[in-house]
């Protein structure tokens, strides 16, 4: 009964995102709110043209990161210090510098903590007690001065000095007593720190408890420079857990002291192989290196084997480097098995797809092809957009549902076959937005998150020969899960967001947007063009949303303010429908006068299907721009015979909230439509304290069980509806005096009163 409660909760819950629309009798469509001018609120400026290039004048600053750090794999205790080398490109002096200090999230008085709802949330750490967050320790910085009419360095000393400092939450102010000088002016700024890993993380790092020792997967685990940029400024939003993250680029060397018998992964190459690795395990690397197909490097059977590690120290320091990157992460174990394989890479270049997961997740049909999954994921990406920039790809089973960081990404361990390959693909997308697309996550989640999903769509398509091709969702029915009254829209930011509304709005509605932008409005040449140059041009760099937009248009030669508008910065809904058809003069051999019309707010092109009475098909499309300047629309269809049918949207492809105007037919009513009438009435049964009532609606029928929302039920035939969403079925008797609803497996015997 719990289980049972449980999927009708979850299909109670889909049903109130799904709904039935509400579509208006009378357009509501205004062509002047959708396509008129002024979308572009300014000009194109000195660092961003109006064409969504960098501009002439673009700069970003640098961060460069040198950290030696240590774990206790006791006390769950990381201790660390960095030299963070800090280059002011921008042409206004600095007063003040921010640091992020996101482990501070996990303080009991933290802003973050202090939101978390009585329910719960994926952020935070699930209410573990522990002390959490930074301990700062020494803070210095070291000047280094410019000649006055040279970029070169000055041979004058540095300056080094203990800087005034103020922490507010997750944030940290270095305030100068000597500006940073413009135009290239550069610091160093020295901090030690520690502080204890949470369990769970906030689903992005956290230690997970195995047979064979902890695996401990390392993020927003140092003290990182906000970004100065040419739109905000300083870049200083908390992190609260929803909203992630905005950095500078710049190169990392890391130095990582664990016990010997860990294993130790992180973003970019290993620089001392032969001092943390066996002499097997080289050799294995080699073998890798060479090979397409998995090659284990370490296996299930050496785990627990002091053979598998050095034994010259009882401690070992594993030192890496990664350049042109935003971050870093980490993770360290004594329980990994470890394996590896090549990437081929367009220009030529190699690069190694490495896993490390516990002997749990070891089975064919999981962690033994995550090797493969990264390798496939990084080719396609690579081939496709842009080539992989770093020399490793390493997936690491964890406690996270699925978190990136540049060449390293944490999956759940218990990910299994699709699902692993989904996550896996999914995290690995990310190198591409925003590990090399550099967008403010914390502000415009969907320029990564909805970028990342629709590249996940065609790379899914694509491996092992569609392996886990998916099939064709039904925008009709999709609809009101992307477009109902209870979401905000897409381009608000995160933390601004209802939880329950962020996958949605930062993953699947921007992601179902570029993909009717490339099917359905520009074509896949030209949006693939556009949607590549958007990469090669910003690479490395910080676009804004309208970098993006100004770029689609300009290399596409498309005025899309239209699309934007309603899909990405309004909750704007579709509904196209069919008015009315008559024949000229009665006669069908004289063509077809057809009438559509649009009744919400978004406009988008049509796609109309005619079947003739002998059943010869045929399409006809119409362009966005018959909305310009009308709600309805008249055009002549050259028909020869009869019409037996038309219909709007035949492949269901577009999200239109109404589906029940999209046909025509002469016979509808009598002929094609069944009678939903014998269907109604209201439905009870001995296993439930609640009726249902069955209605009719929009031509269709619902399922209204007392005091929740409406079900829409879909016609499979024979007295059969579905909700599919939630695996509900309902199968009338023959007489339709009761039915039987199936859901998550169980059945039980409805009748009418």
């Amino acid at each position: 009964m719990t289980k049972l409660l449980y999927r009708l909760t979850y299909a109670l819950l889909l049903a109130s995102v799904y709904g039935v629309a509400q579509t208006p009798e009378k357009s509501v469509y205004d062509y002047n709110a959708a396509f008129g001018h002024g979308f572009y609120i300014n000009n194109g400026t000195q660092t961003r043209s109006a064409s969504g290039k960098p501009g002439h004048a673009y700069w970003q600053n640098s961060a460069d990161y040198f950290i030696q750090v240590s774990l206790d794999d006791q006390s769950k205790k990381i201790t660390g210090t960095e030299t963070i080398t800090y280059v002011n490109n921008s042409p206004d002096e600095l007063d003040f510098l921010w640091i992020q200090l996101d482990q501070n999230l996990f303080k009991k008085d933290s802003r973050g903590n202090a939101i978390i709802p009585l329910n719960g949330s994926r952020n935070g750490a699930k209410g573990q007690e522990f002390d959490g967050g930074y301990n700062i320790g020494n803070v210095s910085l070291n000047y280094t001065t410019l000649g006055k009419k040279s970029k070169k360095k000055s041979k004058s000393k540095s300056l080094s000095v203990n800087p005034n400092y103020e922490i507010t939450d997750t944030r940290m102010k270095i305030k100068l007593s000597k500006p940073l000088a413009a135009n290239g002016g550069e610091i160093k700024i020295n901090i030690d720190f520690s502080f204890t890993s949470p369990d769970y993380g906030s689903d992005r790092m956290g230690v997970l408890e195995t047979k064979n020792g902890r695996i401990f997967n390392l993020a927003q685990w140092y003290p990182r420079m906000c970004v100065y940029d040419d739109v905000l400024g300083w870049n200083t939003l908390p992190y609260l857990g929803a909203g992630e993250f905005y950095l500078e680029y710049g190169t990392f060397d890391i130095h990582i002291n664990v016990p010997k018998d860990h294993l130790v992964v992180c973003s970019g190459g290993l620089l001392n192989p032969e001092e943390v690795y066996t002499a097997k395990q080289l050799n294995n690397l080699k073998q890798a290196a060479n090979s397409d197909e998995t090659v284990i490097i370490r296996g299930a059977n050496e785990v627990n084997s002091q053979d598998s590690r050095p034994q010259a120290k009882e401690r070992l320091t594993w030192k890496f480097r990664i350049e042109n990157a935003r971050d870093v992460a980490w993770s360290s174990s004594s329980a990994f098995i470890f394996d590896a394989a090549r990437i081929n890479l367009p220009s030529g270049k190699k690069a190694m797809a490495m896993s490390v997961y516990p002997v749990e997740s070891n089975s064919r049909d999981a962690w033994a092809r995550s090797t493969e999954y990264t390798k496939a994921s990084i080719e396609h990406y690579s081939e496709k957009w842009s080539e992989y920039p770093y020399p490793t790809a390493i997936n690491v089973a964890g406690n996270q549902g699925g978190m990136e960081y540049p060449g390293i990404v944490f999956c759940s361990w218990k990910s299994k076959n699709e699902s692993l390959w989904g996550v896996t693909d999914h995290e690995f997308g990310h190198i591409w937005f925003p590990m090399i697309v550099g967008s403010n996550e914390r502000l415009h989640a969907w320029m990564d998150e909805g970028f990342n999903t629709f590249i996940n769509s065609l790379s899914t398509d694509a491996f092992n020969g569609g392996e886990y091709k998916e099939r064709q969702r039904n925008m009709h029915r999709f609809s009101s899960f992307l477009v109902n009254d209870k979401m905000e829209p897409v381009a608000t930011p995160p933390d601004n967001l209802k939880e329950r509304n962020l996958g949605i709005l930062a993953y699947y509605k921007p992601s179902a947007g570029l993909t009717m932008l490339r099917e359905h409005v520009l074509g896949k040449e030209r949006f693939d063009e556009a949607f590549t140059e958007y990469i090669n041009r910003w690479s490395y760099k910080h676009p804004t949303p309208n970098d993006f937009f100004r770029t689609m248009e300009n290399v596409s030669g498309e005025e899309l303010s239209w699309f934007w508008r309603g899909w990405f910065i309004h909750n704007w809904r579709l509904d196209q429908g069919i008015k009315k058809i008559k024949y000229v003069d009665g006669d069908p051999a004289k063509g077809a006068i057809v009438t559509i019309e649009n009744l919400e707010k978004m406009p988008m092109p049509v796609t109309l299907e005619f079947t003739t009475k002998n059943g010869t098909k045929s399409r006809h499309t119409l362009p966005v721009e018959i909305w310009k300047r009308n709600k309805k629309w008249s055009f002549k269809y050259d028909s020869k015979e009869p019409l037996k049918k038309v219909v709007i949207d035949p492949d269901y492809v577009l999200p239109d909230v109404n589906s029940a105007n999209n046909r025509w037919s002469p016979e509808l009513a009598a002929e094609n439509k069944e009678d939903l009438s014998i269907y109604l009435g209201e439905f009870s049964s001995a296993a439930f304290p609640m009726s249902v009532k069955i209605a009719e609606e929009n031509g269709e029928l619902v399922a209204i069980a007392e005091g929740q929302p409406k079900i829409p039920l879909t016609n499979d035939g024979d007295g059969k509806f579905l909700f599919e969403e939630a695996d509900l079925e309902i199968q009338f008797n023959a007489k339709k005096s009761g039915f039987e609803m199936s859901i998550g497996g169980q059945v039980f015997e409805f009748s009418k009163k």
